[in-house]
Formats: C-alpha cells, structure tokens, sequence
C-alpha cells in the first residue's frame, strides 16, 4: 500500500477494523477528518522533509499537483501570518483559473475559518492572519521586478513563454524570511530550464502520473487516455510524467509540435487529403491537411488505419474526403500502383486523385516540410499522438527510428504539405507527377 493515501488504505481495511478506529469519534470530528489534507493526500502529495529551497513536481495530469501546490500554499500562509507569497502562471487567466479559482485551487482548499478573500484589483489573495499571495504571469517577467517574497508557487512552469528570465527574477525577489521557498508544479516538457532545476543543489523533484490519483480520477477518462495516448510519446509526456529527451537529429521535435498547436481553424482555402497506401493489407497513412488565405497549413485530422485489406483502407480515404469537402486526394503509387487509383475509384468514382511517385526516401522528402514546421507555416489542430510519434522518429539523414517499421502517417502527412505549400502547383521534393 505504499504510495496510497491514509484514507485509501483506511478503505482498504476489513469493514469491522475500519469501524472499530471510527467508534471513538463522533461526526463532527469523522468529518472534519474526511477534509483533512493529512488524511487525503498521497505521500507523493506532501512537501518532502529536508533544507530544500525547489520542491519540483514533476507528474502526469490529473496526478494532483495543483491541488499539492494550494494546499502547500495554504499551509504556508496559515503558518507564517503577514507571509508573502507570490503565484506564478502560465498567463494571468491560466493563473486565475487554475491556482485560485480552480477545483484544486487556493478558494477551494480554504476552509476552516481561513479562507482567503481575493483582491481582484490588486491580484491578490488576502488570508485572516495577514498573510497574502499575488498573481503573477510569466508573459510579463518584469512584473516580479521589485517585490518581495517569503514563499512561491510556479505552475507549469514547462509551458511557461519566458521561464527562465520570469524564474530569475522571482529568486531575486524571494528574500523575505530564513528559508524562502517555491514549490513548482508541472507536466513535464524537454526544456533546458527543468533538466538544470532537476540537477540542482537544493532541489526536491516528485515524480508521478496520471494512474497514481486513478482513485479520483473517472474510469472512463483513464480507459479513453490509455486507448488513445497509451504507448505514445505524449501520453508519456502528459499521462506518465516522462521527461522525454528529443532524438539527436529529429526533424521535429514534441516541445516544437506543441508550439505549433491551435484551439481553433481558421478558414481554408483549399484542403487535401495525403495517402501513403500499403501494397496490400497493412497500415495506410490518411492525414488531412488545408490551407488557409494567408498561405499557412493546418493539419485536420489524422484517418490512418493500422492493418486493414484494400478495400476498407479506400473506404476510409472516401470518407475523409466528404467529410472534409477536399478538393484533391495525393496518394503515392509506389507499391500498388494501378491497384492503387482501381481501390481508391471503387471507393468514391468522382474521387479527385492525384498520383505520385516517390523518387527519394521518406526522410529526405520530410526534411522540406520539417522547415516549413520551423518557419511557422504549418499548425496542428489539436494533438495527434500516433502521427506526431512518427514525424519525431524521422531523422536527418536517413534514419527511422519511431514505432513500427514505416512511418506511414508522417509520409501522408508529407504529401499533404508538399501538395499546399512546396513548389509550383503540383511539384515537390523527390516526387514525379503521374497521370490521373
């Protein structure tokens, strides 16, 4: 049982010894028990012992961290009266929404007599004893010029725009008190900043996933995250709390990919479908891709199918194309050829198909698109693990070293591109144009 909270190993006990440990207390007190942090918290969940100065948690979402970092807070506040404490977000709405406001948040774990008031016009949280905490964005490092603090939350400092500078500058206010403190909590990201803060003198790190809080979290929300993100890159990332270290030489990267995300799709002009077939039963590569008015792609959807016949490949094909009325379906004919168009037709008659025909390898026709990626021309609605998974498997100069032997959504996704952004209409890298 190690690992699991009091209350969890208390609801583990035979019905009678749980009754028999309860007989001495009477309702108020059993309840008042049931809301304490001592009681629901995971060891995970409480601050470490020691002289440390970073307590860093490092875990998967829906872990627990915001609600170890309030409580952590909380407790602060309640133990040092007049204490100064600074709150630092992603942004101010991050900030709000999650370290205050949130369901894990600072007014929610007030209770007791102590409850915050919080100072909207001042961003500020205001306890009984005196004690308070100020909001902060990382978007605006030079807001923490000149404050002082005993104590700080930091959360998803991984995301942060501006993390080290906005961090620096919080140290250099953190000099109220004998033993100023942050504790920061965060999903994991591949930045510098959190393998330095992992290394350094007077640093605590937690690691920790999504499955450790499974108590609290709905069953159908683990067996979605497992079904869809489980054995992927980024549900290693965000589920598992894996600090993953990019490939040396990948064409792209995680942490780049999600700087390329976006919550919604602008207009598009133009949308193609990209194909990678098998040349016969197997995996085939479906990405969707459109282009908008001022010239940059976005990445709609991913269809692949893993180990499927023809015909139902085709199908899927067929489908994406109604589904998102695009004018022209690019499917490479290198294994199949007229196998290829004959499916795809027998799928969808009026199907606009192009065919082309790979005339280098998938890594040196990914390359020109990797650039595109860097250059700021290409968004992802959304995440897509399995293809992302593929595309950081590609390595310059020839490797593939990502799940499966091929990497068959980063090629459909390839030729997506190639098709709305590389060369004169209907050229690319490495392709030759066939007749329809």
């Amino acid at each position: 049982m190690r690992g699991l909270s009091l209350m969890e190993r208390f609801a583990r006990l035979p019905v009678g010894r749980r009754a028999g440990l309860l007989t001495d207390l009477d309702t108020s007190r059993r309840l008042g028990l049931m809301r304490a942090w001592g009681w629901t918290a995971r060891p995970a969940q409480l601050a470490p012992d020691g002289d440390w100065s970073l307590w860093l948690i490092l875990a998967g979402r829906g872990f627990g961290k915001t609600r170890a970092g309030a409580e952590w807070v909380a407790a602060q506040a309640r133990r040092h009266p007049g204490a100064r404490i600074a709150l630092v977000g992603q942004t101010a709405k991050d900030g709000l929404g999650v370290m205050i406001e949130g369901e894990s948040g600072l007014l929610a774990v007030g209770g007791g007599g102590f409850r915050p008031v919080w100072q909207a016009g001042r961003r500020t949280l205001l306890w009984p004893n005196g004690a308070r905490a100020t909001l902060f964005s990382a978007l605006e490092p030079d807001q923490l010029r000149g404050p002082q603090f005993h104590f700080a939350w930091c959360d998803e400092l991984g995301a942060w725009p501006n993390a080290r500078e906005t961090l620096d500058m919080l140290r250099m206010g953190l000099r109220l008190g004998s033993h100023p403190r942050i504790v920061a909590t965060t999903t994991p990201r591949p930045i510098p900043l959190l393998r330095d803060l992992m290394k350094a003198p007077g640093t605590v790190v937690t690691r920790g996933s999504t499955f450790d809080n499974r108590a609290h979290l709905p069953g159908q929300y683990l067996a979605d995250v497992t079904l869809n993100y489980g054995g992927t890159s980024l549900g290693r990332q965000e589920l598992l709390g894996e600090l993953l270290e990019a490939r040396e030489g990948a064409l792209w990267t995680l942490d780049g990919l999600d700087r390329c995300r976006e919550a919604e799709v602008p207009s598009l002009v133009r949308v193609v479908v990209g194909v990678d077939p098998p040349a016969g039963p197997g995996g085939c590569g479906i990405v969707v891709a459109g282009l908008d008015a001022d010239g940059v792609a976005h990445v709609v959807a991913d269809a692949s199918l893993s180990a499927v016949s023809p015909e139902v490949w085709a199908a899927a094909v067929a489908s994406a194309y109604r589904r998102f009325e695009a004018d022209r379906v690019v499917a490479e004919v290198n294994n199949g050829g007229a196998m290829v168009e004959t499916v795809l037709k027998a799928a969808c008659r009026e199907l606009p198909l192009k065919q082309v025909r790979a005339a280098k390898g998938k890594v040196a026709r990914a390359e020109p698109v990797a650039a595109l990626y860097g250059a700021g021309r290409v968004r992802h609605a959304g995440a897509f693990p399995q293809l992302e998974d593929e595309m950081c498997g590609l390595i310059s100069g020839g490797g593939y070293v990502g799940p499966g032997s091929s990497p068959d959504r980063a090629d459909a996704l390839v030729w997506a591109l190639t098709e709305l952004l590389l060369g004169r209409p209907g050229a690319g890298p490495g392709l030759r144009m066939l007749a329809d």
